[in-house]
């Protein structure tokens, strides 16, 4: 019998489900769809890809991520509370006035393991390459990861830095864009023509994978490859589903701004037994 490889994954981001659904109840912040459609990809980089000591956050030569999907911070702050980076009795104060933990991340300093306050979409990536190309002057030898939206590829931003990215050979830098087909307002495609995507990332001189955001062997292969890619930057395009994990949220946008009431928390908690 082949042992599953990837079960202590499936079981860390069970739990975080429940724990991003709850702290959702409680302090009634919204993006919960968002949440759960890129929660596999930050439990994967956190558990097995990044080099990032939770006791020692700020060394130099850490591998450095940045949430550009800022409104997903409700899932990088269970992330991180569950590898310790800060006690997880501080998310108690999620929410409420005067807390560093709200529906997006605070500047750097305030929080370990937050490297740039996101929110504002289309500035984590430009920022993650700054961070790569400040590696490369300083010889640092790390890597550097951001997480988009498939929304956040409307801005221009993205673009430029895609092609500054290529132009320079950033070969250390690695983004995953959170392709779960809806922004705020509507189906992404029907928005913005996003298609053909892949395309798009290897035309802008990018090595491209084309991955299900769900599968925990389909995203090591991804990430796998992107580090044995010595020349150019690497783009992940993961396949997610908005609201992953709850039938009743998946892929119904109106979990973007939307809490769970009482009963529908319990039913949550239901199917995440």
């Amino acid at each position: 019998m082949i042992k599953n490889k990837f079960e202590e994954l499936e079981k860390i981001s069970l739990l975080l489900r429940r724990k991003i659904i709850e702290t959702s109840h409680g302090a009634k912040i919204p993006h919960l769809g968002s949440c759960l459609s890129c929660l596999d990809i930050l439990v994967y980089l956190y558990w097995r890809e990044l080099k990032i000591d939770p006791f020692d956050p700020n060394n130099e030569s850490r591998d450095k991520f940045v949430l550009s999907k800022g409104h997903g911070a409700p899932a990088l702050f269970q992330v991180l509370a569950e590898k310790k980076f800060f006690s997880k009795k501080d998310l108690d104060e999620f929410g409420k006035n005067g807390s560093l933990f709200h529906e997006h991340p605070p500047k750097p300093g305030l929080i370990n393991g937050i490297e740039a306050a996101t929110g504002s979409l289309g500035h984590g990536m430009p920022m993650a390459l700054g961070m790569a190309l400040a590696s490369r002057i300083k010889g640092i030898r790390n890597r550097c990861y951001a997480l988009l939206s498939d929304g956040e590829c409307n801005e221009g931003s993205i673009w430029e830095s895609a092609m500054l990215a290529a132009s320079q050979k950033v070969e250390s830098l690695t983004i995953i864009v959170d392709y779960n087909k809806w922004q705020a307002t509507g189906k992404s495609n029907e928005i913005f023509k996003l298609e053909p995507l892949i395309d798009k990332w290897e035309s802008f001189g990018w090595h491209v994978n084309e991955i299900d955001g769900h599968n925990f062997n389909e995203i090591s292969e991804a990430f796998r490859d992107a580090k044995s890619n010595n020349i150019k930057p690497s783009a992940i395009v993961a396949h997610t589903i908005k609201g992953k994990g709850i039938s009743f949220m998946e892929d119904d946008n109106n979990w973007h701004y939307r809490t769970p009431n009482d009963k529908e928390l319990e039913n949550a908690l239901k199917e995440l037994k």
